[in-house]
């Protein structure tokens, strides 16, 4: 038997680290969908202000 997944983007948010971001996004998609099973981390980025990593 085949499996079938559905695959959906969701972007986290967090000014503590790309763990928190990631659990956060985790944690609000799950209030909606159920049965949630995998996800990756495709990109990070940072926001910089006057030559200085700020979050």
């Amino acid at each position: 038997m085949a499996s079938v997944y559905k695959i959906i983007e969701v972007v986290g948010v967090s000014k503590k680290s790309w763990e928190d971001a990631a659990a956060n996004a985790v944690a609000t998609t799950g209030k909606k969908l159920k049965d949630l099973r995998i996800a990756e981390v495709t990109k990070m980025d940072m926001q910089i202000e006057k030559g200085k990593v700020v979050s």
